[in-house]
């Protein structure tokens, strides 16, 4: 693969095979935040969490960085934009999103929030980008979102008037954090083309750290209790979801089309439902497995070349 503005930020990227794979890898450590997330949220605040894990990640690219020897960027413009993408994809993305979850905002709607992303950002980056999309692909973003629906529709449907009431205000932050991850998707595509990888992914954990801190201080709780649990669990979310999955993330943006590396997102409400079902023995129902048989339609119509 060639490196597109710099070093690729892993080596074993070059191997066309790995290419392939990419996104599936992507998917699997990703959904599993969902899963981390339920082990931590008895063991810590959300927004504490989410703090100790983007500060610690900083820290990590950084030593990975001086290690594999990133070139770091020289124009304080390129710092500016990639601290900012990381405020945007991280620390406005995920601290409304956990913060919505620990108010009481239901996993199902807050996956069919999540689903709304992908169709956002097609949209937007038609609009804004000029990226183009073939009808199949419209159509597969479009399908890609009925099978979310179909996959959470039970939970939905024991979702009344009188919980939408109570839970205005975290749905709106929820909805605000989608709105954030899909403008930063943006930006990442339309301003961080060039530049070493790794030392843009480390920025955008510093961008992540000045939005986490105060929010944590403010709103949040800073309590951790210091389990094995959830050591585990910030190690975990450390390397496995910030270093690997971020990372593919980032090299997926920078590789093909802003939409299809959304449509990704589509994946992860079916698979959680599966994960959820093997960690803890949550219910597998016929609407979760027929919704993550049409995602898989959809996302294949958007993603094949």
């Amino acid at each position: 693969m060639k490196a597109l503005g710099g070093p690729v930020p892993y080596p074993v990227a070059e191997a066309p095979m790995f290419d392939r794979f990419a996104p599936a890898i992507f998917v699997l450590l990703w959904s599993s935040g969902w899963i981390v997330a339920k082990y931590a949220a008895h063991h810590s605040d959300a927004l504490y969490f989410l703090f100790l894990r983007f500060g610690l990640s900083a820290i990590a690219f950084t030593v990975f960085c001086l290690v594999s020897g990133a070139s770091w960027p020289r124009s304080p413009r390129l710092v500016a934009h990639a601290v900012f993408s990381g405020v945007l994809l991280h620390g406005l993305y995920l601290g409304p999103l956990w913060w919505a979850i620990e108010k009481g905002v239901p996993a199902g709607l807050s996956g069919i929030i999540a689903g709304l992303q992908p169709l956002l950002t097609a949209i937007a980056a038609s609009l804004l980008l000029g990226e183009n999309l073939s009808r199949m692909q419209k159509a597969g973003l479009a399908l890609g979102f009925a099978g979310i629906a179909i996959a959470i529709s039970p939970k939905l449907a024991s979702f009344t008037v009188d919980m939408l009431a109570v839970q205005a205000l975290p749905l709106a932050v929820n909805l605000a954090g989608m709105f954030s991850v899909t403008a930063g998707t943006l930006y990442q595509k339309r301003y961080l083309q060039n530049g070493d990888i790794r030392a843009i992914a480390t920025l955008q954990y510093v961008g992540a750290v000045l939005v986490l801190f105060p929010a944590s201080l403010l709103i949040g709780e800073w309590h951790y209790d210091g389990s094995l649990t959830a050591h585990l669990s910030l190690a975990w979310s450390v390397f496995g979801l910030s270093m690997g999955a971020i990372g593919l993330l980032l090299m997926l943006i920078r590789q093909g089309q802003v939409a299809r590396a959304a449509s990704l997102i589509y994946l992860m409400p079916p698979l959680v439902a599966v994960e959820a079902w093997a960690f803890f023995g949550e219910p597998l129902t016929p609407p979760i497995v027929v919704g993550a048989l049409v995602v898989l339609a959809g996302v294949y119509l958007t993603n094949r070349r």
